[in-house]
């Protein structure tokens, strides 16, 4: 019987070339470096979170206040805890939620707050259980990635509260040196 021309190929010259494509793609794909597989993210380690509470509680100490000092990582967990002598119980809670805050937010507590103040639309986020809109939370980063929050209490007000958690990121040079609150409109018209 005789054959059209689209039937003189067989079923085997028109395999080969699909598998040898196919085999070629999962080739360059499993070539690929781990980086283009899987998302690589600085972590905030344990001693740099040490290193920030001490920071912290270093600048406090020299401005004759004894503060708390929260750290948390990218995921909202404490990672570091630390309290002066002299700091009210309240606090505590107060620096974790300050930091939770940053966190949550990537935005200084300090600035969060003179917004709400401002915005009636940003007052609604003091309904927010876990948020805390007083100064002293301040997002870490690395290289603009999200690894963590700071935050402060006892430091006798926000500004001081933020200043202390400044200070502690200064204390972590491989932390963004950025978070520094924006001047408040009642002071800059």
């Amino acid at each position: 019987m005789p054959q059209s021309g689209f039937n003189h190929l067989n079923e085997d010259s028109m395999l080969k070339p699909a598998l040898m494509l196919t085999g070629a793609l999962l080739g360059a794909t499993a070539a690929l470096p781990a980086a283009a597989q899987l998302l690589r993210q600085p972590v905030l380690t344990l001693d740099s979170a040490n290193r920030l509470a001490a920071g912290a509680i270093d600048a406090c100490r020299g401005k004759g206040r004894g503060i708390v000092v929260a750290v948390l990582d990218r995921g909202g967990q404490l990672l570091a805890l630390q309290r002066a002598e002299a700091a009210g119980p309240h606090n505590i809670e107060a620096g974790r939620r300050k930091a939770y805050t940053a966190l949550s937010t990537q935005t200084a507590t300090l600035d969060l707050a003179r917004q709400a103040a401002a915005d009636p639309d940003a007052r609604n986020l003091n309904t927010l259980p876990e948020l805390l809109l007083l100064g002293g939370g301040v997002p870490l980063t690395v290289q603009g990635q999200a690894v963590g929050a700071v935050g402060v209490a006892g430091g006798g007000g926000a500004v001081n509260d933020h200043a202390c958690a400044m200070a502690a990121i200064a204390a972590v040079p491989a932390l963004d040196q950025a978070g520094a609150a924006k001047p408040s409109p009642s002071t800059h018209p």
